[in-house]
Formats: C-alpha cells, sequence, structure tokens
C-alpha cells in the first residue's frame, strides 16, 4: 500500500483545559468543590479567600431570607455582655507559689460540658471515641477471675463475633485458633464452658450461635414471673420457623392458645433485641447542606443559592500588581501563568453556580405540584426536558443534579429525586412514578394488617384510579422502598 499526502477539512471538538476544569467542578458536591479550592489556594498564589465580600454575601443573603418569610419574625442576636464587673474579681499580681486553677475554676476534663452563660450560645458536645462491642466485652472479661487458658478461648470468641454479636465461625474454628497458638490441645467441651461464660455478659443474647439461641437466652435471663415466658420459650425453641413464616393459626394449634393469649406471646418475643451487637455499631450522623433554597414569597417560588456553601475567592490583588507587562523574566511569566489559571478557575465556579441556579430554577417551575401537595402531584421529568428547556446538553443537566441538593418546606431532596419516568393513566395523562409510591405507600399503610394487599390488588386497586401498572412493576416498586411482600407484613392484630 502507496503511503501518500491527504488534505481533509472536518470538524471536531477540542477539550481545552478550561472547559476540562469547568466541566469536572461542575460534577463535584459542595464538600469536594471545599477541598478543590483549597487546593487551589494552597498551590496559586494569586488566589487568596475574599472575606469581605463574604459578610456582604452574608448580609444579603439574610436580607432576602427575610423578604421571603414575611410572616416569620427574627429574633436579635444578643451580644456578649463584657463589663467591667466581670474581671474586678481579677488580683493585679498572683502568688508566686500558686496555680491560675488554685484561685480560677479551670477547664473541666475532657468531655464535660461547660454550662452554658446566659446570653452566649452554648457550647457543643465533642463527640467521643465510641465503645466497641469487643471493648465493651473485655472490659466485663476483665473482671472475672478465670485461668490463662480460660481467657485466651474467652479472646478468641470475642475476636469471631460479627458485627450483630453472633458468633457465625462455630466451636470447631474457635479450637482451631485456641490450638494452634499454644502447645496444650483444647477440647470443645472446655471451649463450649467458656462460651457459656461470656454469653452471660452484657448485652443479653451476646455470642449466640443462631437465632434461637440469642432469643432463649434473652428469655433466660427475665425473671420467672413474667407472664407468658414459659410459652414464649416454647415457641423459640420448637415454632420459630412456623413464627417467621407468620403462620399465626398453626402456632396456636401446636401451644393450644387463643389469639389473644398469642398476642401476648409474640409482645414479648417482639421486646426482645434479635442483634444485642447493633448497639456498639451506631455511627456518626452525616449532616447534608443544601446547595439552593427554595421558599414561597408572594405566591411564587423563589429559589436561591446557599451562600454559606459557595467558596468566596478573589485575585490577590498585591501579586496582580507586581506583573510587569513588557517583562519577560521567568518570575513575571509565572506571575501571569498564576494569574491566568486564577482567573479561570474563579470564572469556573461562577459559572457552576449560574448552571446550578438555572437548572434549580427550571425544576421547581416544573414541580410545582410537588412543593404544594407533596409526593402524589409529582410530575413526571426526564433529563431531557431540562436540557430542552435550557438549551443544554443532557449530560451537563445530569452533572448538575448529581451530588446536589434542595431545601424545601417538606424536606431536603436530591436533585435526580425530581427526575421520574412515567407511565400512562386510562385518562390520556401521565403519572409520575414518584407519585404512584406514595400512592402504593399510602395504600400499604392503611391496609388491614391481618389481611395485607397482595401486589396483584395493589395494581388492581391502582388500575381504578387509572394509573395502569402490572404486578412486576408494582413488586419493583415495593422493594425500591423496602415493604416486605404481603405474606412477610401479616400481623395478629
Amino acid at each position: 500500500m502507496k503511503q501518500s499526502i491527504q488534505l481533509k477539512l472536518g470538524q471536531s471538538l477540542t477539550m481545552t483545559p478550561q472547559l476540562q476544569q469547568a466541566i469536572r467542578l461542575l460534577q463535584l458536591s459542595s464538600l469536594e468543590l471545599n477541598v478543590e479550592v483549597q487546593d487551589a489556594l494552597d498551590s496559586n498564589m494569586m488566589l487568596e479567600l475574599d472575606e469581605e465580600s463574604g459578610s456582604a454575601d452574608e448580609a444579603s443573603f439574610d436580607e432576602s431570607a427575610r423578604e421571603t418569610n414575611d410572616n416569620e419574625t427574627f429574633d436579635e442576636v444578643a451580644e456578649l455582655d463584657v463589663s467591667p464587673s466581670t474581671t474586678a474579681d481579677i488580683p493585679e499580681e498572683l502568688p508566686v507559689d500558686s496555680d491560675w486553677e488554685e484561685i480560677y475554676d479551670g477547664p473541666g476534663p475532657a468531655g464535660s460540658v461547660a454550662t452554658p452563660i446566659s446570653g452566649q450560645a452554648e457550647f457543643e458536645c465533642v463527640r467521643s471515641a465510641d465503645e466497641t462491642l469487643r471493648d465493651h466485652l473485655m472490659w466485663q472479661l476483665n473482671l472475672l477471675p478465670m485461668t490463662d487458658v480460660d481467657r485466651a478461648i474467652a479472646f478468641a470468641i470475642i475476636d469471631m463475633l460479627n458485627r450483630d454479636g453472633y458468633l457465625e465461625s462455630g466451636l470447631e474454628a474457635v479450637c482451631e485458633t485456641v490450638n494452634g497458638n499454644d502447645e496444650v490441645q483444647i477440647e470443645t467441651d472446655e471451649i463450649e464452658a467458656v462460651l457459656k461464660q461470656v454469653q452471660s455478659l452484657d448485652p443479653a443474647g451476646v455470642a449466640a450461635r443462631d437465632l434461637r439461641e440469642c432469643l432463649l437466652m434473652q428469655l433466660g435471663q427475665l425473671d420467672s414471673s413474667v407472664p407468658r415466658l414459659a410459652e414464649a420459650k416454647q415457641v423459640c425453641a420448637q415454632h420459630l420457623d412456623v413464627l417467621g413464616s407468620r403462620d399465626y393459626g398453626q402456632v396456636m394449634r401446636r401451644l393450644k392458645v387463643s389469639q389473644e393469649d398469642l398476642s401476648h406471646i409474640l409482645d414479648l418475643i417482639q421486646s426482645l433485641n434479635p442483634r444485642p451487637g447493633s448497639a456498639f455499631n451506631e455511627e456518626p450522623p452525616e449532616y447534608v447542606i443544601p446547595d439552593v433554597y427554595v421558599r414561597k414569597h408572594k405566591g411564587a417560588w423563589r429559589v436561591t443559592l446557599n451562600s454559606d456553601s459557595l467558596p468566596r475567592i478573589r485575585v490577590n490583588p498585591y501579586y496582580a500588581s507586581m506583573i510587569k507587562r513588557a517583562d519577560n523574566s521567568p518570575d513575571n511569566s509565572s506571575l501571569k501563568s498564576h494569574l491566568q489559571e486564577a482567573k479561570w478557575f474563579i470564572k469556573s465556579i461562577q459559572s457552576r453556580s449560574e448552571t446550578l441556579l438555572r437548572v434549580a430554577t427550571a425544576i421547581v417551575e416544573r414541580q410545582q405540584a410537588f412543593l404544594e401537595h407533596g409526593e402524589e402531584a409529582m410530575k413526571p421529568l426526564v433529563l431531557h426536558d431540562i436540557s430542552e428547556a435550557l438549551g443544554m446538553h443532557e449530560s451537563t443537566i445530569s452533572r448538575v443534579t448529581t451530588r446536589k441538593y434542595m431545601h424545601t418546606t417538606r424536606g431536603i431532596y436530591e436533585l435526580k429525586y425530581f427526575f421520574s419516568s412515567h407511565v400512562g393513566t386510562s385518562f390520556g395523562g401521565e403519572a409520575s412514578s414518584t407519585a404512584i409510591r406514595a400512592v402504593m405507600k399510602k395504600l400499604i399503610s392503611a391496609e388491614n394488617t391481618q389481611k395485607p394487599l397482595s401486589d396483584s390488588k395493589i395494581a388492581t386497586l391502582l388500575s381504578d384510579q387509572g394509573v395502569n401498572v402490572a404486578r412486576r412493576t408494582v413488586a419493583k416498586y415495593r422493594e425500591a422502598m423496602h415493604i416486605p411482600p404481603s405474606n412477610e407484613r401479616k400481623q395478629l392484630r
């Protein structure tokens, strides 16, 4: 094949560094954007925090908040009273052989909370390190008189507990672990005896090998005078599988009790904790910072950006004044390069804020019924609808609505929440999948718990309301809302 030179004309999209930066900042969440801004401040000498405009932005945001809440009253912030009386009792000199804490109360120990002074804001409690299930059991185990071998076995058992406090590995695994670290061979009977000691620790039911043993251990620690205790033990020991399938009639026949008696037995069993170790697995709450606020002002919904989540940066005027136009030295070229990068970065952040506000405003215009009446009035909406209205690409809308949150009168929602598919109705219109889920949740909450609605019945009820959905669709929506099937929702009363 002979090589030759050919001239072709064509059009192609070139991703400039500025465009790449704008797209990357557009898809970042508020927390990720703050991290990106901090990195830019550390690497670019031309960027600095704009604290002066920050205070002005906060004042304008507070003013807009006052305008949008005509019927609300804003409490004035009380100023701290620093009067001469607060320092009158401080002597001019302290004794040489004394400490400050001997005369004045010093700060309390770590983790203590100071009593708030009148007129001042209360101090937030500092979250201490949470105690794990292993730490809690080890602390109790160290208080028991045990031999070194038994203590090693107990340590091995505690280390094998899962997050819920169950011993899933079995005694054979504990035996292999202990015998592998010591020349003395431990029998299973000795491990069983140590396991009983670990199971006697708090919380009740810990170190159980299955749910049946866990419930029986908790029932065994109750006083014998508790009503229906014997029947509850019998249900957990012999009929737990039947109870799990919610076949209450068969349970009543086997126990030979009435429905009222079975109800009391179930109340006692349901008061137990099937996951003893779950209390030690609580994770700290994660707070969501909204990117936009939606408020109703004079009968119209207004969308404003959250000024607290927006970074306030500017070009450093001192370094910018050092740039000389006709100077081509390396130092001056470096300053020019940093200045250009700083302008691009600030422009990209401004473009991100403008695009976010435009998209959020377009969403609110189409979902006013949701803001007024709730989920059942949610309108069908897809990315193409917003992109066509704003003249943007669908990928841009997708980036803007990812991990961006809107604060409404009904709660905080991700912008993606307002997009949903549609289902045709018998009246010729369309129903949003979010609205269908809301109707399903309402039907299930009002159902007869003794005869819960099946997926087919829910599909029939929706069809009577004009929404044509298949049973498979109902099952998919129900599973998405983490609602169990009808046989698992059945209750005795």
